[in-house]
């Protein structure tokens, strides 16, 4: 019988990534998009961690559906910023903004700043939550530094920024496949897909 998963998220693009890691390991999984059921309030996320948001948008996902729920918080720290933006990566230049704003705010905020100094790390935490409560959270990083211009249209968030360690191109300029490799998401699923692969 093939297992059932709801994945917590509005982002086509994280369920298209998830579900190409999985299919790669031949695993008998199907992953349900948010949109197959009925609409809910999202929850807030409140947490100061990556774990804790994660888990949040677990547990409601697996509470309003009925099965069990993966859910991932992720984002990037930036040493010059204090480890910022952190949690509230997709929100850092406010609310209602995109991609394309959040990444014009971090290259204002490091304006002049030499390479050196433009050391970061993409986390992300992934956790599944059961509609029991039983949870478990799986972690990825992936650590670089940020470029002083965009380049390349793949991916999403600030990929057209993030040149990975040993990289000159940023993951923005990567082919799928080479990107889930090294990818601190790719990572955290990669953990997910071996604990279900033990289950």
């Amino acid at each position: 019988m093939t297992r059932q998963i709801v994945v917590a998220t509005n982002n086509p693009k994280k369920l298209l990534e998830l579900r190409r890691v999985v299919e790669a390991a031949g695993l008998d999984v199907q992953f349900l998009s948010l949109s197959e059921f009925p609409p809910y309030p999202d929850p807030e996320e409140t947490e100061k961690t990556f774990e804790g948001n994660a888990i949040l948008k677990a547990q409601a996902a697996a509470r309003h559906t009925g099965i069990e729920a993966i859910a991932d918080d992720s984002g990037i720290n930036v040493e010059e910023l204090n480890d910022m933006p952190g949690v509230r990566s997709a929100r850092w230049a406010g609310p209602a903004c995109d991609d394309g704003a959040n990444n014009e705010l971090l290259l204002a905020q490091l304006d002049g700043v030499p390479e050196q100094r433009r050391a970061a790390t993409f986390v992300c935490a992934l956790a599944h939550v059961t509609p029991g409560g039983k949870r478990r959270v799986f972690r990825g990083e992936m650590t670089g530094r940020i470029a002083t211009e965009p380049r390349g249209h793949n991916g999403f968030g600030y990929d057209p920024l993030f040149i990975p360690r040993d990289h000159d191109v940023t993951t923005a300029q990567m082919a799928a496949e080479a990107k889930d490799a090294i990818s601190h998401r790719g990572q955290a699923v990669q953990a997910f897909v071996e604990w279900l692969k033990e289950g």
